[in-house]
């Protein structure tokens, strides 16, 4: 019988090198897209800090020149005495004084006052619970303009009008503080309270000495945004407080502008040196700022 036929077997088909072109070219998409992407948040980032610059160089300038038509962008010869006069011209340290007080009773109020309803709602079970948070938020729909005369008809029944109390008291309570909170102690895990509460502590020994320390980010963030926005507010002080000495540095601002002219060169040195504590404050807290706030988004 024939023996049948041996076939050896072929080695596979080598495939085809890559071609050096489209790798290249696909390299140069990649780079074009990532320049327009830096083109793109470099104008975004000067046109953030092009008015703050403006501010600063207007401070520097003459009176003359800040008002000078076509405006000059650098001042011809740099002139400190604006930043000397501010201080005279209006009670500008008593009204630091006052926005300081201002910022850390509505900071410090809200971190008590928010944490302590965040946990609530987030880990202890109470009947309505759920729709007593639904009123809760309605708050955060409500224009805050709209709440200006009842607070201020409370703090004139309350005989505290032209006083620092009068600042701070109404913004001692956050609707979004307390949603910004929750979120985090509802994502922290069950197993602690559980174990803590075999070792015999109570609720409020689990919030303070276990819960309140892992959400450090959450509080943090809520500090830096709940100081901005005391240091900045313009509406309530102007509303509550006509004392020149008890007005925050925000509201005193206002008295620099004139109703036929401004010495804009005080105006922006008085700016300057309100926007330092903020910005001192954001670059200390800017970590936890940003953790805060991508961490709460991504819980619930």
């Amino acid at each position: 019988m024939p023996e049948p036929a041996t076939t050896t077997p072929t080695a596979p088909a080598a495939e085809p090198a890559a071609r050096p072109g489209r790798a290249d070219a696909r390299r140069g998409r990649l780079d074009l897209g990532g320049l327009a992407t830096h083109a793109v948040l470099s104008l975004g980032a000067v046109a953030m800090v092009f008015p703050f610059l403006w501010q600063l160089l207007t401070a520097f300038k003459t009176m003359p020149e800040s008002v000078r038509v076509p405006p000059t962008i650098l001042p011809a010869e740099w002139n400190w005495d604006a930043f000397e006069q501010v201080f005279s011209a209006v009670p500008f340290m008593e009204m630091l004084t006052n926005s300081l007080m201002n910022t850390v009773g509505r900071t410090l109020g809200q971190l008590v006052f928010c944490s302590l309803a965040a946990y609530a709602f987030a880990r202890l079970q109470f009947r309505g619970k759920n729709v007593l948070f639904a009123v809760f938020l309605s708050v955060l729909m409500v224009p805050s303009q709209l709440l200006v005369l009842p607070q201020h008809e409370i703090i004139q029944r309350l005989g505290l009008l032209n006083s620092i109390p009068a600042l701070f008291l109404p913004g001692m309570f956050s609707a979004f503080g307390t949603f910004l909170l929750r979120q985090f102690f509802m994502a922290l895990p069950r197993e602690l309270e559980e174990a803590a509460r075999i070792d015999g502590a109570g609720p409020f020994r689990i919030f303070w000495s276990i819960m309140l320390p892992l959400v450090r980010p959450a509080l943090a963030a809520l500090a830096v945004i709940t100081a901005m926005w005391s240091w900045n507010d313009l509406l309530w002080p102007l509303v509550v407080n006509t004392d020149p000495s008890k007005v925050p540095i925000s509201a005193g601002l206002i008295s620099l502008e004139g109703q036929f002219l401004t010495n804009y060169p005080i105006l922006m040195a008085g700016s300057v040196i309100a926007s330092l504590p903020m910005l001192i404050l954001y670059v200390l807290l800017q970590r936890h700022f940003v953790q805060g706030i991508a961490l709460s988004g991504s819980k619930g």
